[in-house]
């Protein structure tokens, strides 16, 4: 069984140093797979916060001044950092958030990944020359930071999602005050060492772990000039009205319908919407929310569906090779959980597989992995995201039917269709109304060259994370005129 694993650092980054901060109080974080304690960190109070935001003000012209050459330089070094600690951060990161480790380790690979793409993407940031009407001015646009950036990730991808901010961040000259939440900051915490050995100047990136009032204290700081968000649609809109007119990113909720048309290959299809279910045991943005699939289809698709989820989901221990679907993270996901499905069984829907928490594990965060079919649409597996293991499966009549059962959702992240059309194909990324449309593979397919965000018109945020879309969202455009004569 899982062998907890001793974080390296247990306290508070701010301004280029480990500490205790200022308040007595602290949280106790616990392995979701074990249920054994990992770590103690200290609660930060307004006062860490008041100094994070004030050595990040400090920190940033000398930053800005520096050169985006230097600052490149800079982002490589903490990729290769991140690149030789993979083994020690993934083994933390499994043990606090409870992913299976080989996804731990893809995520600090990724990581590091996004210091190096985005430090060749801000060396490449290029503004342009405008004509003037006015034969005696010159006018031409460059991009510069923002500034003080209030970031706050979520708890289902603890390194990744930080560096998908800080990585483009930094390299475009900003500074980061990040709240990771308490319960997984011990990997993002564990990092810092990464950026400090790689020369980042002291007062560009703190770390205060915290929870929802610590958060709100975060974008209400008169300091903070935008914020980063990634996380619940809900939690969003509550930031949205602390904060005002500041700048923002929002990545927000997702219910992705995944399309099965009557001609798709039914194989692919049913292995993408298993692979996107238990991948990160569902609770994923852009997870396999909503299988729509055509009638003419729907029985041979559940039975692929079936089939190949019974030879490949293994539910265990995250440091068992065998094991691709661990534990929740937390009791609050298990209760939703709990409620989809209770609601599913008073609405007399088919349940073929799993359904419930497992009894087999020391905690009781362990979902065995679902399978509901004939959904409905007004049921909460039809209406919301569940973010766990359950793959729900809803039959439309036609195209038509199908896309108007996608659409009617209020989120709009990702989606994916099946077909081997080329015009159903370009009618579904045309038509549905997600930010992002993946033909012919998994929901939950990324890239981190890729420009993920919502569609307008829907509840998922703005804003897009991934290439230079990010460093385009996280510096202003600026103009310059020039009177010659």
């Amino acid at each position: 069984m899982t062998v907890v694993t001793v974080p390296t650092r247990t306290q508070l980054f701010i301004a280029g140093e480990y500490s205790d901060g200022s308040g007595q109080e602290s949280y106790d974080v616990t392995s979701p797979s074990t249920g054994e304690f990992i770590a103690s960190i200290p609660v930060p109070t307004e006062a860490d916060l008041d100094l994070a935001v004030a050595k990040a003000h400090e920190a940033k012209g000398s930053w800005q001044k520096l050169g985006v050459f230097k600052r490149a330089e800079i982002c490589h070094k903490i990729g290769d950092a991140l690149e030789a600690r993979v083994d020690e951060l993934a083994r933390i990161q499994s043990t606090e958030q409870g992913k299976p480790l080989a996804e731990s380790i893809a995520d600090v690979k990724e990581a590091a990944q996004l210091f190096h793409l985005h430090a060749e993407d801000a060396i490449r940031l290029n503004g342009e020359t405008i004509p003037s009407s006015d034969t005696d001015k010159r006018m031409f646009t460059f991009r510069a930071a923002v500034g003080v950036w209030g970031i706050i990730t979520p708890w289902n991808f603890p390194l990744l999602m930080f560096a998908e901010f800080v990585a483009p961040g930094l390299a475009t000259g900003n500074a980061h005050v990040v709240k990771p939440p308490a319960n997984t900051a011990l990997t993002v915490l564990a990092a810092m060492e990464c950026l400090v050995e790689a020369g980042l100047p002291a007062g560009l990136v703190s770390i205060l772990p915290g929870e929802g009032d610590f958060g709100a204290k975060l974008v209400s700081h008169d300091g903070i000039d935008a914020i980063g968000f990634i996380g619940s649609s809900a939690t969003a809109a509550k930031i949205q009205k602390t904060a005002g007119l500041k700048r923002s990113i929002m990545e927000c909720s997702g219910n992705g319908p995944v399309v099965v048309l009557a001609d798709a290959d039914l194989k692919r299809a049913a292995k993408a919407a298993v692979d996107g279910t238990y991948f990160c045991a569902g609770q994923v943005c852009c997870a396999t929310e909503r299988v729509i699939v055509h009638k003419d289809i729907h029985e041979a698709f559940v039975k692929e569906v079936l089939e190949y989820a019974k030879a490949t989901v293994k539910l265990g221990d995250p440091f068992a090779e065998s094991t691709n679907l661990g534990p929740l993270n937390n009791e609050l996901v298990a209760v939703k959980m709990d409620a989809h499905m209770a609601d599913a069984r008073e609405r007399g829907l088919d349940i073929l597989m799993g359904g419930q928490r497992s009894p087999d594990f020391p905690t009781n965060l362990y979902y065995e992995f679902t399978v509901v079919d004939n959904v409905s649409e007004e049921s909460l597996l039809g209406r919301e995201e569940s973010f766990g293991p359950v793959l729900p499966i809803i039959v439309g009549q036609d195209d038509d039917d199908i896309l108007r059962i996608a659409n009617a959702d209020s989120l709009g992240l990702q989606g994916a269709v099946f077909t081997q059309s080329m015009k159903a194909a370009y009618r579904f990324m045309e038509e549905l109304e997600v930010g992002q449309v993946v033909v012919n593979d998994s929901n939950g397919w990324w890239d981190i060259n890729m420009p993920f965000g919502g569609a307008g018109g829907k509840g998922t945020g703005w804003g897009r994370i991934g290439g230079v879309h990010t460093l385009l969202d996280m510096t202003d455009l600026r103009t310059g005129v020039i009177h010659l004569s």
